[in-house]
């Protein structure tokens, strides 16, 4: 996929990748310091009501108006449905009934997903680098995860069930959606998707917000739902696709992997969680795993020249 585009195009979808891993390891801060005053589906919604106003109101700027993509628009509203709806709804639901800890590992498996889904249906090429990097990267997850978490694997088997299915649909969404940006532009595909997901989770939001007691919304609530919209939920996902048109999905997902450790780092900084040598340890493995993705080879070009056959 990588090929007809420039070096510089690819530099720049995967310098759009590694901001996407600080906005979403920063919106695990954010979050956290927010969701208090709503509830997790309100605060989700309303994060996607903020998103889609924003992208709707960058393509009037940037095209004078907002033109649906000629018969694509109601598929990427339904790709919203899986990938940003039904997602953030068997998430939310699946961490009610498992721990932080065994959630994270799970949906830490959606690269590795994303990877196998998309060669298996020809959208991206399977190479020895990809798949291990994917692994030694997935397991630097793990490593960061258990060293600050209690696992507990099966104690809730439907909610372990409801997490892996949120990973499958993220999967799905990425490499569905790396198919309709061959008619589209990332930020069009991005808003009508996000628009799909706003959709889908408004009447989730409205049936908490009647049978809930109503809260309290503080001024660094309100900024941190505002950056979760505009920045998590908006931008972050247009250079996801941005990337995931240019160096392909399997390699703009892995860099995913990032975010367990970056939101580590941030928590310690800006919350003071602490941060022990596992978690450290576990993420070199993780930025290992990464750099290993981009890599042509697993073996060093002088042990490859050296080999009676072609690896």
């Amino acid at each position: 996929m990588s090929a007809t585009h420039t070096v510089r195009e690819r530099r720049v979808a995967e310098l759009g990748v590694l901001l996407t891993v600080l906005i979403w390891s920063a919106n695990f801060v954010v979050v956290k310091g927010s969701i208090g005053s709503f509830g997790p589906m309100s605060f989700t919604a309303l994060r996607y009501v903020i998103a889609t106003i924003t992208l709707f109101a960058l393509i009037r700027w940037r095209m004078g108006g907002i033109p649906r993509p000629e018969g694509l628009w109601l598929r990427l509203i339904a790709l919203g449905v899986v990938g940003f709806g039904a997602y953030q709804v068997t998430w939310t639901f699946g961490l009610t009934m498992i721990t932080a800890g065994d959630s994270a590992l799970i949906v830490a498996a959606a690269p590795v997903l994303t990877a196998l889904l998309a060669g298996a249906i020809g959208l991206d090429r399977i190479t020895a680098p990809k798949m291990a990097g994917a692994l030694v990267a997935f397991t630097g997850v793990a490593v960061v995860i258990t060293a600050g978490h209690e696992l507990s694997l099966g104690a809730s088997l439907l909610g372990d069930a409801l997490t892996l299915t949120a990973a499958v649909l993220w999967a799905v969404y990425t490499v569905l959606g790396s198919r309709m940006l061959r008619h589209t532009d990332p930020l069009q595909a991005t808003a009508w998707s996000v628009l799909g997901g706003m959709l889908f989770l408004l009447p989730f939001a409205a049936f908490e917000i009647l049978t809930t007691p109503a809260h309290t919304f503080t001024s660094a609530a309100i900024l941190g739902v505002i950056y979760s919209g505009t920045l998590a939920a908006g931008t972050a996902n247009v250079l996801v696709f941005n990337a995931v048109r240019i160096v392909g999905p399997a390699r703009a997902s892995a860099a995913q992997f990032l975010v367990p450790f970056g939101a580590v780092i941030l928590g310690a900084i800006f919350l003071a969680e602490p941060v022990g040598i596992p978690q450290l340890v576990g993420g070199a493995i993780i930025v290992m795993g990464v750099a290993l993705t981009r890599r042509a080879s697993i073996l060093p070009e002088a042990l490859r020249a050296r080999l009676p056959w072609p690896e």
